[in-house]
């Protein structure tokens, strides 16, 4: 089967936290012991590939100096010029690792989709998709400067983390939306045929987007409301109103947001892959089918094996949510869906 993961955060756990992604995860955490900031980690590139996925969305995220939201690291942005620096600096890695390494490959148009399908269906050496994505637009200092940013391979963006120059984010609980700016770029972006990612928006904001964008929308890494509240999370008319628009949900997977009581640090026992299969299902039931749903898994961002399901403890364990969604009575069609098929067929629309 190929998978798909749509939320990683590679770069920034390679350049932050100085791991080295091109080894196994045992290997890191032999180098790491059990102290790192970033938790125990997850995933790593020979172990995304011996796990069957094919093709991730690989961010690039920058903190803010001023955020809400402790992360435990030093690297942050006080201003346009420096996420623009911090971020390229990811761009330039994920770019160092497809020069390095020739079976990984960016991908950011149909042919480069098709060659990628391709070599899981011809039985020969198999090729590892990576998707760039913006967690947060600071990084780009005017929208007019998009263009670059989608000629250097990126494809995604997601306006806001915390609160940007653009968008208001979800973890102040506040009541504001897009900026004139964040207008501007919502076009600019359109013109372009940028993925719009409204994980982490304002609800407002959220709203906003859905009215406004005429491209293509997804969320890569959301749960549901209804079974952990919080506007973190997407309601059940968010949701409704991305189904309506042909979009996508990832499920992410970090026991925080899959059980309402959790907290970082509870026993990971306390959540199974029960609870990711209830977050899939209730997406499925609001809408009606499996078709726009998926996976986004956040692994090792800003948290670790720790704090994931207990079935599982690497990457390597991505085909157990499978297996789960099985047990709970879904089909194969469907599962293969959830599990890699929505994404591909969403960034085939896209690329068109």
């Amino acid at each position: 089967m190929f998978y798909v993961d749509a939320h990683l955060d590679l770069a920034f756990s390679a350049l932050n936290y100085q791991r080295d992604l091109r080894l196994s995860v045992n290997e890191i955490r032999a180098r790491e012991g059990k102290k790192s900031a970033r938790g125990l980690a997850t995933v790593s590139f020979p172990d995304l590939k011996a796990a069957d996925v094919g093709l991730v969305f690989a961010t690039l995220f920058v903190e803010p100096a001023d955020s809400v939201v402790q992360n435990e690291t030093t690297t942050v942005y006080h201003n346009a010029a420096e996420a623009h620096q911090q971020a390229m600096a990811q761009l330039d890695y994920y770019h160092r690792l497809i020069d390095e390494d020739p079976s990984m490959r960016l991908i950011g148009d149909e042919a480069g989709l098709t060659a990628l399908l391709h070599s899981w269906q011809a039985g020969g050496d198999r090729l590892l998709g990576i998707v760039p994505l913006m967690e947060g637009a600071d990084p780009v200092r005017e929208p007019e400067e998009l263009e670059m940013w989608y000629e250097r391979g990126l494809r995604i963006i997601g306006p806001a983390w915390d609160d940007t120059r653009y968008a208001a984010g979800a973890w102040r609980n506040g009541r504001s939306g897009f900026t004139p700016k964040g207008y501007h770029l919502l076009e600019v972006m359109a013109d372009l045929g940028f993925i719009l990612d409204i994980t982490h928006l304002s609800e407002k904001a959220s709203f906003e987007a859905l009215e406004r964008y005429d491209g293509h929308l997804v969320a890569t890494h959301c749960n549901a409301r209804s079974l952990v509240p919080g506007e973190r999370h997407l309601s059940d008319v968010q949701i409704r109103a991305l189904g309506e628009r042909d979009g996508v949900i990832g499920i992410v997977l970090y026991n925080k947001f899959l059980e309402a009581t959790y907290y970082k640090g509870a026993p990971k026992e306390r959540v199974t892959l029960d609870h990711v299969v209830a977050h899939i299902d209730h997406i499925c039931q609001i809408l009606g089918d499996a078709t726009h749903v998926g996976i986004g898994s956040d692994f090792d961002g800003g948290f670790g094996a720790a704090d994931i399901p207990s079935e599982m403890d690497t990457v390597r364990d991505f085909a157990k949510i499978g297996e789960a969604l099985k047990s709970h009575g879904y089909e194969l069609p469907d599962v293969e869906r959830i599990m890699g098929g929505n994404w591909v067929q969403l960034l085939q629309r896209a690329f068109a």
